[in-house]
């Protein structure tokens, strides 16, 4: 007995230390609410997601409450976020800030993947039902958790209508 436990002691942190591999690319279907993380062109893991209050569209412009449509980066990630944790989405590129530019407006910025606010412990089921971000894509906060391990800053997005 003292060797088996000897030896699961001395495998313990190569076993710590073992890294998810990570995703190359995510896609989310807005129609669908649905967000698949991808390797070599396969599914490895997809989720429920909730959008902006507007759902359908392409982002126009700060506080339509849409989430932009078409191909970003996800380029930074933020652990502390006041939606637990967020991985950034490139919105806006060149296109997007020329068109709210020539509607007078903003075209906004930080629409993020991110979690659920940690104090909303009790309504976690009821904000997966309805849009509730302000443009962004959300997941609860043990999903947020997986994708965190699983895409690395640079891994491309492309979100459909």
């Amino acid at each position: 007995m003292r060797t088996i436990i000897l030896i699961l002691a001395l495998l313990a942190p190569a076993f710590a230390v073992a890294k998810i591999k990570p995703v190359d690319e995510v896609v989310v279907y807005k129609s669908k609410h649905l967000m698949q993380l991808k390797r070599n062109g396969r599914v490895v893991k997809s989720y429920k997601v909730v959008f902006g209050q507007n759902p359908v569209g392409h982002k126009q412009y700060e506080g339509d409450q849409r989430t932009p449509e078409g191909r970003y980066t996800l380029n930074w990630k933020k652990k502390n976020s006041t939606y637990y944790r967020a991985i950034h989405i490139s919105y806006p590129n060149a296109q997007d800030r020329a068109r709210a530019r020539k509607m007078g407006r903003s075209p906004g910025g930080l629409i993020m993947i991110h979690g659920q606010k940690p104090q909303w412990k009790n309504i976690e089921k009821y904000l997966t039902r309805m849009n509730w971000t302000n443009g962004c894509i959300a997941v609860t906060n043990p999903e947020m958790d997986e994708i965190w391990a699983m895409v690395d800053t640079g891994t491309p997005i492309e979100i459909f209508p």
